[in-house]
């Protein structure tokens, strides 16, 4: 029977009148099963770093591995994540988790070994930190976007990183040095960059507010 142009339509299944919602992916998909691999692969790392006193070649050829590993899939997971439509509440949160946490162990064990200067790590470590701590403070009224520089900084830090796993000497222990050198200014330049767009928008945040407050209350 044909409805007339009065007639309701039919309301799909749940909430009367209202459209379905998307459901979200599962939790076990490609996207977090890489994520999940790198977790794992933190405390194997850690283990390697430091077997037979931390400084054989051969086992730090290992964890150099284990590092290299976990870094391919923190490229591949967001990727796969955002192409297929794979992104969930899990792994929005576990995915920079992986991320701090493999470097995190590496700065740090690097460190405990005399590998790499414990200046650095904190400069590292106290960045990663302090960017996170800002995205919440600015979270109600923007998302601070990755930039390309962050992008660089994350990718340079990975590299320099890694070449301090392994165990090098002459002219690629010098290159390691100055590689690191870059990881750390790019690390320090992007996160004052970041400091200022939490500021600008969580200034135009409270502007809009205020000006919703005023409009609300003239009427």
């Amino acid at each position: 029977m044909t409805k007339g142009p009065g007639a309701p339509t039919a309301a799909p299944p749940g909430r009367p009148g209202a459209a379905p919602s998307p459901q979200q992916p599962g939790v076990w998909n490609i996207a977090n099963i890489l994520t999940m691999l790198r977790l794992l692969l933190v405390p194997v790392f850690v283990l390697l770093l430091f077997a037979d006193g931390g400084h054989d070649p051969k086992w730090r050829s290992v964890a150099w591995a284990s590092f290299a590993i976990a870094m391919i899939t923190d490229v591949f997971d967001g990727e796969l994540a955002r192409r297929k439509g794979l992104i969930t509440d899990f792994g929005k949160i576990a995915d920079p988790i992986a991320d701090k946490a493999i470097m995190g162990a590496a700065l740090i064990g690097l460190s405990i070994l005399g590998d790499l200067p414990w200046w650095i790590t904190v400069v590292i470590l106290a960045r990663e930190l302090g960017i996170t701590l800002m995205r919440f403070w600015v979270i109600r009224y923007a998302v601070i976007p990755a930039s390309r520089g962050g992008k660089l900084k994350t990718l340079t830090q990975g590299i320099a990183v890694g070449m301090y796993v392994l165990v090098l000497t002459g002219p690629l222990a010098t290159a390691r040095a100055v590689v690191m050198g870059a990881a750390v200014l790019l690390t320090v330049g992007t996160g004052l960059d970041y400091v200022g767009q939490a500021i600008r928008l969580r200034r135009e945040g409270l502007a809009r507010q205020r000006a919703a407050e005023q409009e609300a209350a003239g009427r």
